[in-house]
């Protein structure tokens, strides 16, 4: 073999072996832009989204605000309407104004001395921490009786 073929040949391997080297480096370069590319679009799309359900958020809140303003307008035209019809009736006293409840009557004396005079409610719950009612729960000497207390909620 010559030494001008050896030449040729080495130069034809060096070119081919470039051009493999150059197409296989497109390819990655390509392969990571592809997926930057399909990121962006998926981005995009959950962009759009976001600002659909944003308006649909926007939508659900204005028709409860509207529905809620509406609920309140009949609530006041019914007080508006039963102190009304109260009056026609001949109802004691003066209609309320909106949905107000009327202060309550004081006890009368009767109601006072019945009071005082009923049993105290009966305890369902222990003093300690336990929870529950000891054995000898109520079952206190008359000396050691105390007043009954208040029931704790």
């Amino acid at each position: 073999m010559e030494a001008s073929s050896i030449n040729w040949i080495l130069a034809i391997a060096c070119l081919l072996a470039g051009i493999g080297i150059g197409a296989l480096g497109y390819h990655l370069l390509n392969a990571g832009a592809a997926g930057v590319q399909r990121l962006r679009q998926r981005l995009a799309e959950r962009d759009r989204e976001l600002a659909a359900l944003r308006d649909g958020m926007q939508d659900h809140f204005a028709e409860a605000t509207r529905l809620t303003e509406t609920l309140r307008h009949d609530a006041e035209a019914l007080a508006r309407r039963l102190g009304e019809d109260a009056q026609v009736l001949g109802g004691q006293g003066t209609p309320r104004h909106g949905l107000a409840v009327a202060a309550p009557a004081a006890p009368s004396e009767e109601a006072e001395v019945a009071l005082e005079s009923a049993p105290p409610a009966p305890r369902d719950y222990a003093d300690g921490s336990g929870g529950t009612l000891s054995e000898d729960f109520g079952l206190r000497d008359d000396d050691e009786a105390r007043e009954p207390q208040a029931p704790r909620y």
